[in-house]
């Protein structure tokens, strides 16, 4: 007799796939506005290349902290508090909870794990439904939707369903980019394993397994490999610090290339055809790569290795670049390079045009990667995130519309992470207006407002959102460095030289909000400061741990007041105790007043009150 697996059907408004952290937002988002969503998952955890298999820490507009006030907000950033808060150690498996534990508790978001699309059905050109195959059920699923997102970070998506994509580069003739090759050509940045190294506080030997490569020194000469932390007298154990040495001066978001406990990026290969159908064979070269690398550091000359030891080492590789999906607008390497500030900018990105050479480590006469920094940020258009050939199909991630060097910029997951959030409250735009993706470039004011509302940056975009009550208050307060009238701005961070927060110049302090007329309030919105600065991510690097400070940032408001005034009669009043978040929600049971006095009285370490940003609605 032969048996057939379960089958299963399920249908959502909204349907996304990849669990990576572009994924992760577009699924919280999508749902947060009350849509019915889906988020299908191939792996058992979350987080993509910043998850527990393959670890690499998130990298964004910030580099690595070297360009002030310009982290990633939104929900990234509510899930990066959160890990701080759970967190204090960085641990991966800790962190894999935390990324669970966020998208679990979202009503309306249901997660298929260890679920693989299998194929898709489509009909009038746009997708109906996929086929995915769970395995640690094995049920075979039919999920069916209105409007689905790719967020695979193959393009897998997009690609079964007919959507033109792009790979390897340009030639410099299509879109002018002075750095694109003469010839266009199939070159592909490859996949990496990392490891994580341990000093044990005494001399611990290595025997190379006999699968392992073998490497020399002349090889490695454009890779550093060594313990230049130690060698430049780095203190990896002193918090909050910025590491201001030689090589984080030259090129700092590549600092972690000389720090002997967490490598390596440039253990990366390419593959003999550019394809991805190569996977499982590049992720045995790597394997044989990463123990020889490790060999040749412990037993191939001085590396100031002697007492370390491997701690975790990733066989699961991560992909930098697969396919790049066409959309209605293409990101180029002069738009990165002019920081250009689209009419439907939804996202931003500031990391550097970062194009790793085409034969990954095997290019042992050539630097790893060619790079290209410029000043500030560069928008990203909403038309980079939708498809014009599958109506209902959007995507996020680094398969997005660009050139591969505008990619070799937006494919870092800060980046991704701030598109998913922007694709996720498209989709459920789409669902609420009964509409298409393209048609939401006809209310991509109102998509705007609703990122900015939701703690998201875009460059040049300010609050002008109607519903805000707010927009003809007055904010003010006896004790100021910075004055109160800036929490009313429309911006909710500092901008270059402008600075946009309300600053007390001791605790407790209190701001006071005057309305233009007596309102009945259900909402109040504070976003505090956290120090975009600083960065907090998750890491195994010891260079980007001593980044940071301790816990939770110093300058964050843990404790407040928010009381509501009818003329001088207090109506409502409620203290906010433990608070984690930079943008914090008040829910208020539809109370009439005409004044909003907030008093900060404690922060987690700073003596002094900063506010970027108050709402009322």
């Amino acid at each position: 007799m032969i048996r057939k697996t379960e089958q299963r059907e399920a249908t959502f408004s909204v349907v996304v796939i990849g669990g990576g952290l572009a994924g992760c937002c577009a699924a919280v988002a999508c749902a947060r506005a009350g849509v019915r969503t889906a988020l299908v998952q191939d792996r058992p955890v979350l987080g993509g290349n910043a998850s527990s298999e393959i670890r690499m820490h998130v990298c964004g507009a910030s580099t690595n902290g070297t360009k002030l006030d310009v982290e990633e907000t939104g929900i990234l950033y509510e899930i990066m508090l959160t890990n701080k808060k759970y967190n204090e150690r960085y641990n991966y498996s800790v962190w894999d909870a935390v990324l669970y534990e966020f998208v679990k508790k979202e009503k309306g978001l249901t997660l298929f794990m260890n679920t693989t699309m299998t194929s898709v059905e489509c009909s009038n050109n746009s997708i109906k439904r996929r086929q995915c195959y769970q395995m640690t059920t094995e049920i075979h699923w039919t999920i069916c939707g209105n409007i689905f997102i790719d967020a695979s970070g193959k393009g897998t998506l997009g690609y079964l369903a007919g959507v033109p994509y792009r790979t390897g580069s340009e030639s410099s003739e299509e879109f002018q980019e002075p750095h694109a090759p003469k010839q266009s050509n199939h070159h592909r940045m490859g996949n990496t394993l990392l490891f994580k190294a341990y000093d044990c506080g005494h001399p611990v030997e290595f025997e190379k397994p006999p699968w392992a490569n073998s490497f020399t020194e002349e090889q490695l000469k454009y890779r550093k490999h060594g313990n230049a932390a130690s060698l430049y007298g780095i203190d990896v154990t002193k918090k909050g610090v910025t590491i201001l040495d030689d090589f984080e001066k030259k090129s700092p978001q590549k600092f972690d290339a000389y720090c002997l406990d967490y490598g390596y990026w440039w253990v990366e290969l390419c593959g003999k055809k550019y394809l991805m159908s190569e996977y499982e064979e590049i992720r045995d070269d790597l394997i044989g790569c990463i123990y020889g690398i490790w060999d040749h550091i412990k037993n191939g000359g001085d590396h100031g290795a002697d007492n370390f030891d491997l701690l975790w080492v990733g066989m699961l590789p991560g992909e930098r670049e697969t396919r790049r999906l066409e959309g209605a607008y293409i990101l180029t390497e002069n738009d990165i390079l002019g920081n250009r500030v689209f009419d439907d900018s939804v996202a931003y990105g500031g990391w550097p045009m970062d194009n790793h050479t085409p034969n990954g480590l095997l290019d042992f006469d050539k630097l790893p990667t060619e790079l290209y920094s410029f000043p500030g940020v560069y928008g990203i258009p909403y038309r980079c995130y939708y498809s014009p050939e599958v109506l209902n199909l959007l995507f996020a991630g680094k398969i997005i519309s660009c050139s591969k060097l505008a990619m070799s910029s937006t494919r870092v997951m800060g980046t991704c992470a701030v598109g998913g959030q922007a694709v996720g409250t498209a989709a459920a735009m789409c669902i609420k207006r009964q509409c298409t993706p393209a048609d939401i470039l006809n209310h991509i004011d109102a998509l705007q407002q609703e990122l900015l509302r939701n703690d998201c940056y875009i460059p040049g975009i300010v609050n002008r959102d109607m519903a805000d009550i707010l927009h003809n208050a007055s904010a003010f307060s006896k004790d100021c460095i910075c004055p109160a009238s800036n929490v009313l701005n429309g911006v909710a961070r500092n901008v270059g030289n402008q600075e946009n927060w309300w600053r007390s110049g001791s605790l407790p302090a209190t701001i006071t909000i005057e309305l233009a007329a007596p309102t009945t309030l259900k909402e109040v919105q504070v976003t505090f400061d956290t120090n975009l600065s600083r960065p907090i991510k998750q890491t195994m690097s010891s260079i980007r741990i001593a980044q940071q400070s301790l816990g939770l940032p110093p300058e964050l408001v843990k404790t407040f007041d928010l009381k509501l005034y009818q003329g001088d009669k207090m109506v409502y009043g409620t203290q906010i105790n433990d608070n984690y978040l930079r943008m914090v929600r008040v829910n208020i049971p539809g109370i009439e007043c005409t004044r909003i006095v907030i008093t900060v009285l404690k922060t987690y370490g700073l003596n002094e009150a900063r506010i970027f940003e108050i709402r009322a609605y």
